[in-house]
């Protein structure tokens, strides 16, 4: 990694201590590691899956971006890759993934199935974007997104993650953000933060269908 990406610029450094000493901040030199050390992890969805593995070989190979340690446990992963169509029966196993990723995580929506649906937006088993479920901080289009939208795609994530402050960092508050409720697959997905809403409708539904039935008879 060239000296200037941890650089502060105005100070300069003697020709002859370049690349031997560099006056940087905290920050940076920190999410300067980051960035060039993120895991991804190793699951994949559909179609989109196949492109992310041709990234991971050897002809485009994003081992340069310190990012080949792909984990098999969400436990030991920063990165979720959504790769490919999130059906409904799907979408409780991905946030319960995400739920035990390590703060801090990062999730990329790769394909246009992850990001809103796809093709297959009006289907009664897709999902319209993983976005409605877990935040995302990279959408990747296309369908399916080439192995070099991909590597784009996670260079935008390393410029984001470049920006980010020990001060403002979520996982760093005193008060961390609460796991994200599973949804329930049941005749469709039912987000349980909305079960006293969901109850509510069904009386009311049930009421005036016997409040009908009452007046007929």
């Amino acid at each position: 990694m060239a000296n200037e990406d941890l650089q502060i610029p105005g100070y300069e450094i003697p020709p002859e201590m370049q690349g031997q000493v560099a006056v940087t901040t905290l920050d940076r030199i920190y999410n300067w590691g980051r960035k060039n050390s993120l895991w991804p992890m190793m699951f994949g969805l559909a179609c989109c899956a196949i492109e992310m593995i041709a990234t991971a070989a050897s002809r485009f190979d994003f081992a340069r971006f310190g990012m080949e340690v792909m984990r098999p446990s969400p436990r030991q992963a920063d990165v979720m890759i959504v790769s490919g169509t999130v059906t409904k029966k799907m979408v409780p196993q991905i946030v319960r993934l995400y739920n035990q990723m390590p703060e801090p995580k990062y999730v990329v929506a790769m394909g246009a199935c992850a990001s809103g649906g796809g093709p297959f937006k009006e289907g009664y088993n897709v999902v319209s974007g993983i976005d409605k479920f877990i935040p995302v901080d990279v959408y990747i289009p296309g369908c399916p997104p080439t192995p070099q939208a991909l590597i784009n795609g996670l260079m935008m994530l390393q410029k984001k993650v470049e920006r980010e402050s020990l001060r403002t960092a979520r996982w760093y508050s005193r008060e961390p953000a609460p796991a994200i409720p599973v949804p329930v697959l049941g005749p469709d997905l039912m987000d349980p933060r909305r079960y006293d809403e969901i109850r509510a409708y069904t009386l009311s539904k049930r009421n005036q269908q016997t409040t009908e039935e009452q007046t007929e008879a």
